[in-house]
């Protein structure tokens, strides 16, 4: 006993620390820690988060507290709370503190304080109202320096070509994205404009493909669960991007967006660095266009699939153009698809939604910065622990939910509008829902690209759809499985890519 008298102390405030000695206090949500000190159940939440929930809210109901990585998460699965959690002040409720140990680990950016503020400033500029109308066509431009330079129409030119519909939409969505955000190549005259478009054609794809080794590392970086082969490989991507996305670099660029230089001035002007802003500009591509591509690759698989929602599509497409003096016809002009145009599609819109609502599953996460008090939808109180963090995962429950969409794992693509082309209302026990599909988050955290990144998707497959006759290579194939190393993180990813084919209509 002698030897190890000084140690109690130290052992007992170690075992202390890891979360060993918690007791759930009256009034608190059933309590799960696991048998592994510290790490809690963090191997099975990051496993597959959505079947490890699944089994805690078998076993504990709607509310309850598990530890995952030495912090206590509340889980909440009743969306009759959702508001309060939203709609809590940041002084009990912090979503930054949370936010910028991952942008650090993750793209290296330390955060400030003015960050939330000036991100938001500049989207509500650049990504909503009339600046979204300026965005649109310059994001419109993008989209046919990729897809239109090499059409001529004619029977010779109506033969199918082959692809990888995921790698596809990725390809495509994202390198507009980028092109529209972060600048074309400079051209002097119109004899070297075709040039300069030949630049941006190979540089953004270039892009694409250092972009997508990152992407596939990302789950596992930000739960930091990387083998060092890989992080290695993370870090040479990050400093690659870093140097790519540069404010040096930027500034050589032509049509730069406001949205990017806007918010490299305000960073300057609170004083960040310029390398620090060169990392802040790599948060922003992965914020802007890690989830739109994706979200397209889903759309249209789930179009192809259906053939009655294909048609319903195209048509309301073709009619949208048509009512715009843009019919899509043989020998008639490439189709320019408006910001107006994009404003008169309740059918694309609904499907765009439920397609969300299939495959959008972030999870949501606040730091309780004092103790509060939340009331469920049956009445009953629970206390959430200063230190904690609250979580909501809104793919399991409203997006999955029977109760709010019945046969939630079937694809309608009229599900959120009314028979005269309104939008649906959605209730749970009697009650409407405020909250009945959350892709974009919600509260003070909601993205505030969500226009935007709409505005892109929704064109994209506007544009496919006029331009191209398309279907599967393989009709009777199976909608692949979601990758579910991915949950959490935005629009999930298939297992495997679909082969398609694709040929002018006209």
């Amino acid at each position: 006993d002698g030897a190890w008298g000084p140690w109690h102390p130290l052992l007992l405030s170690g075992l202390y620390l890891l979360g060993m000695f918690r007791r759930r206090r009256p009034g608190e949500p059933p309590l799960a820690k696991g048998i592994i000190p510290w790490l809690g159940y963090a191997l099975e939440f990051r496993k597959d988060t959505s079947e490890f929930l699944k089994r805690m809210q078998r076993k504990h109901g709607d509310i309850f507290t598990v530890l995952i990585g030495g912090y206590y998460f509340t889980f909440v699965m009743d969306p009759s709370c959702f508001g309060a959690i939203v709609k809590e002040s940041r002084s009990k409720l912090d979503f930054r503190t949370f936010a910028s140990k991952l942008v650090l680990q993750v793209f290296g950016y330390e955060t400030i304080e003015a960050d939330h503020t000036i991100t938001h400033a500049s989207s509500t500029k650049h990504l909503m109202g009339d600046g979204l109308t300026v965005m649109t066509e310059a994001t419109m431009e993008n989209f046919k320096k990729l897809m239109l330079f090499n059409l001529s129409s004619g029977e010779e030119k109506r033969v199918w070509q082959e692809d990888s519909l995921f790698h596809y939409c990725y390809n495509i969505v994202f390198r507009a994205g980028y092109l529209t955000l972060y600048g074309t190549q400079p051209h002097q005259g119109a004899d070297n404009k075709e040039k300069a478009n030949e630049q941006d054609r190979i540089h953004s794809n270039q892009m694409f493909h250092e972009f997508r080794k990152y992407d596939r590392l990302f789950p596992r970086l930000a739960s930091a669960m990387l083998p060092s082969k890989d992080k290695i490989e993370a870090e040479r991507l990050k400093r690659l991007f870093w140097s790519m996305l540069s404010v040096k670099k930027s500034c050589q660029k032509d049509n730069i967006s406001g949205w990017i230089s806007d918010q490299n001035q305000l960073l300057a002007e609170n004083g960040v660095p310029e390398y620090m802003r060169d990392r802040f500009m790599f948060m922003l591509l992965w914020a802007s266009q890690g989830n739109t591509g994706p979200t397209a690759f889903w759309l249209l698989l789930y179009l192809m699939k259906h053939p009655e929602a294909m048609k319903a599509v195209k048509d309301e497409v073709d009619k949208v153009s048509r009512e715009n003096g843009q019919e899509a016809k043989p020998g008639s002009p490439p189709i320019n698809v408006t910001r107006d145009m994009l404003n008169q599609t309740p059918i694309l819109d609904s499907a765009l939604e439920e397609t969300l609502r299939l495959v959008a599953a972030p999870v949501l996460t606040r730091a309780v910065l004092e103790d509060i008090s939340l009331k469920t939808g049956s009445g009953t109180e629970y206390t959430l622990r200063k230190g904690d963090r609250v979580a909501l995962f809104p793919h399991m429950s409203v997006q999955m939910n029977p109760e709010i969409h019945p046969k939630p794992h079937e694809f309608k693509y009229d599900r959120f509008i009314n028979p005269d082309g309104t939008k649906k209302y959605f209730y749970k026990n009697g009650k409407r829902l405020k909250y009945f599909n959350m892709p974009w988050g919600a509260g003070v955290s909601i993205c505030p690209g969500r226009f935007f990144a709409s505005a892109e998707i929704k064109m994209f497959v506007f544009l496919v759809l006029s331009l191209y006759d398309l279907e599967l290579v393989n009709r009777e194939e199976e909608i692949p499985a979601i990758d579910i190393s991915r949950w959490g993180f935005g629009t999930m990813q298939p297992v495997r890519d679909v082969r398609f084919r694709y040929r002018l209509r006209f």
